[in-house]
């Protein structure tokens, strides 16, 4: 069996945490490819390697020393190189690197937290390091070039049969660093899964797997065994953020399996992710409710709508002139309603309405403000009547009122709005009634 092998920054964030990596890697001799984020925190009170990154450079484009912040980062990777023990020559690469941060490009500043991390890594768990613009091939826009990749990794296959490799970077076709968005050493590690037609990918973090809710929300709730990759995107998209949500694409047409496993509590069984499961008869009718508060609606009536071309679409162009994107659209005869995030149209939705009105002459638009969207997930919820009930009545006997309810052609998915205020309460009820 041949696993690719990912750890993410609370897995690399201190000699202790190394040791762990390293007892997860020794215990399977099948993990021989391995993707390192930079090192996270060690505490609450402490700062992710990347952030600080992000930091020196605002300081740098501020006219502010950025040395003081540097110096910071310089000591963590120090302390963990002293306190393991190692003899990989970083000094003289922070020092030299200290000295071009005002040059680098953001990429290339911010992507040398993995690189260091990756490199004391290797070192320790005795693996070849082996450099992510060497492997992994970007186009300017952000996207990959799988045939590119995979013909680089031939080539270091020919030098290596295991190898350490620093996640969330890749190189572009003129040599320039180029990273992903937060998160994206998930996506490194599906990239080399997809590229090297792997058995498995384990994704290690801090949590068993996921859960069917929120723990800050819900007490103890149970966690999820085993989750489609559709699911999963949907979980993950509203908010349940253990596994970056692109992480599927690269993998999912080879159904390659993720296992979300966590660095400290290997023995938990996490959660595994597949192409699909046939379990609709004795399966759990959901698989799991995710939310997120900061969404606004926009209320269009016109009479007699249903028989007038283009007013919905109308109404779409103004978004798309203001380049906003659409949550959801639930429509009825003589009204639709545009459900946004509220973040997009902070600074620009007067604008929009005013826009929306002079394009398709509704004969009214009112906004409601704020809106919590909350996603009902589960592949078993077509195959069961009763669903969309069973909802309504926990919900209604919560004392929550819905205020936006829509499903998916999918129907893996039921998603309601209801008022910030009653989110928590609302996720609360449904995991009380679905998750018995």
């Amino acid at each position: 069996m041949l696993k690719i092998t990912k750890f993410g920054g609370s897995s690399c964030a201190s000699a202790e945490q190394f040791r762990k990596v390293k007892a997860i890697i020794e215990a399977d001799p099948s993990r021989r490819f391995v993707v390192i984020s930079a090192a996270g925190r060690k505490n609450p009170k402490d700062n992710k390697i990347t952030d600080l990154l992000y930091l020196c450079r605002a300081h740098v484009d501020y006219h502010v020393d950025y040395r003081p912040i540097f110096e910071i980062i310089r000591g963590r990777f120090l302390e963990i190189k002293h306190e393991l023990g190692l003899n990989t020559p970083i000094e003289d690469e922070l020092d030299a690197f200290a000295a071009k941060v005002p040059d680098l490009s953001v990429d290339e500043l911010v992507s040398r937290g993995e690189y260091f991390t990756s490199r004391l890594m290797a070192d320790f768990l005795g693996f070849p390091f082996v450099d992510a613009v060497d492997i992994v091939a970007m186009e300017f826009d952000g996207t990959f070039n799988f045939d590119k990749t995979t013909e680089n990794l031939k080539k270091v296959l020919e030098k290596h049969d295991r190898f350490v490799m620093p996640g969330f970077y890749g190189r572009t076709p003129d040599g320039a660093v180029k990273v992903m968005t937060r998160g994206g050493s998930d996506i490194s590690g599906s990239i080399l899964a997809r590229c090297l037609r792997a058995d498995l990918y384990e994704n290690w973090t801090d949590v068993s797997g996921f859960l069917m809710a929120d723990p800050r929300i819900v007490k103890d709730p149970k966690n999820i065994e085993r989750i489609t990759y559709a699911e999963l995107r949907e979980l993950s998209y509203m908010g349940a953020s253990v596994l970056h949500e692109d992480a599927i694409f690269p993998i999912r047409e080879y159904n390659i399996p993720i296992h979300v496993l966590n660095t400290n509590r290997p023995q938990d069984p996490g959660t595994l992710v597949l192409d699909k499961i046939d379990d609709e008869v004795d399966g759990p009718l959901i698989t799991g409710i995710a939310g997120k508060k900061g969404f606004l609606s926009i209320e269009v009536v016109k009479r007699n709508m249903s028989n007038m071309v283009g007013i919905v679409s109308g109404a779409l162009d103004v978004l798309r002139k203001y380049e906003v994107s659409i949550e959801h659209l639930p429509s009825g005869i003589d009204s639709f309603n545009i459900v946004l995030s509220k973040k997009d149209v902070e600074h620009t939705l007067y604008e929009i309405l005013a826009d929306i009105k002079e394009r398709i002459a509704p004969d009214s638009i009112r906004v409601t403000e704020p809106l919590a969207l909350i996603a009902i997930v589960g592949r078993n919820m077509n195959a069961r009547a009763g669903s969309s009930g069973k909802l309504f009545t926990a919900l209604g006997n919560a004392g929550v009122n819905i205020r936006m309810i829509s499903q998916g052609s999918s129907e893996i998915d039921i998603i309601v709005g209801v008022a910030n205020a009653d989110f928590d309460k609302a996720v609360r009820a449904l995991y009380q009634s679905f998750a018995r």
